[in-house]
């Protein structure tokens, strides 16, 4: 017997005509026509090579063989299983369950969102609840949530695969950051005052000493000193801290930075910058990727109500 070529539905009708023992009652319990059922049950004595049930002596209702009656108790505590799968909804307690995330987060987002939900763990989660953070990689990240290898990403929107489900988390402006007690003071900037300061620049490709500023400066005939450049937005305070070098970010870092760095607006429009959390339409509704998800969400009010400094 092959079981591809059995309908389910012919097994619950023979669920129901063993549980009965009369095709006009098992037809009316399934909401079929008698006709129908009478079909299906032509259908099951050609499947299990039977005629599993017969006609009674009496003349009415009808009598289960041998065959019958051995795989009735089998057949219902299948069915019954099955019943329990279908009707399965799984949940996620962050205390007691254990689930290990993979975050895959650009640099931006480890310091906003990342670092946040490290701290916040410690008061939500119990210690089966793990998780790792990795550098998302334009050219595998798809794959890697296709595969199930990263379960979150939190990026800027050129870095999101078309395919994946997408929620907006942040958006701002860049701010330009200085040490505390800068030898140029904490005047608002000009154009000519923020060109001719010497520059670090993070890119998360490493080596380079061009980035997205200076494009948007090369569009308006200027020109800024790149002479540092770093991959990890955390490497800046030590190097501002350290030096008379300045450093654009993002302007939702300025929470973080407030207390060791001086921030100024720059004398540009800059067109923003933003964050954007997305995962695989196959874990839209997983419990524990959902409970990621809105506490990711919940740390962005949390980070609102920081003072800016």
């Amino acid at each position: 017997m092959d079981l591809r070529q059995i309908d389910l539905n012919l097994l619950v009708s023979l669920d129901a005509l063993l549980a009965e023992c009369n095709v006009t009652r098992a037809a009316r319990r399934l909401h079929l026509s008698q006709p129908a059922l009478s079909a299906q049950l032509a259908r099951l004595r050609q499947i299990f090579g039977d005629p599993l049930l017969l006609p009674a002596e009496a003349g009415r209702g009808m009598t289960p063989t041998a065959r019958a009656l051995a795989l009735g108790p089998i057949l219902h505590s299948v069915l019954k299983d099955l019943e329990s799968v279908v009707q399965y909804r799984p949940s996620f307690n962050p205390l007691t369950d254990e689930r290990t995330f993979q975050i895959a987060a650009n640099d931006t987002a480890m310091v906003v969102l990342g670092l946040p939900l490290i701290e916040k763990l410690a008061s939500c989660a119990g210690p089966g609840v793990r998780i790792a953070f990795r550098n998302p990689d334009a050219g595998l990240i798809a794959a890697q949530m296709e595969g199930g290898e990263v379960d979150l990403l939190i990026a800027s929107e050129r870095l999101l695969p078309a395919s994946m489900k997408v929620r907006p988390l942040l958006h701002g402006s860049f701010v330009m950051a200085q040490r505390k007690g800068h030898p140029r003071g904490t005047a608002s900037l000009d154009m000519d005052a923020y060109c001719a300061l010497q520059h670090v620049l993070v890119t998360e490709f490493g080596g380079h000493f061009s980035g997205y500023i200076d494009e948007t400066l090369a569009e308006r005939g200027r020109h800024r000193t790149v002479v540092v450049s770093v991959e990890k937005f955390m490497l800046v305070p030590e190097i501002l801290r350290n030096s008379d070098y300045v450093c654009t970010l993002p302007s939702m870092l300025r929470s973080r930075f407030a207390s060791v760095l001086d921030m100024f607006d720059l004398p540009f429009d800059d067109r923003g910058f933003g964050l954007r959390l997305a995962w695989h339409p196959r874990n839209h509704a997983d419990p524990a990727v959902a409970w990621l998800r809105e506490t990711l969400v919940g740390l962005l009010d949390d980070n609102a109500k920081r003072p800016e400094g």
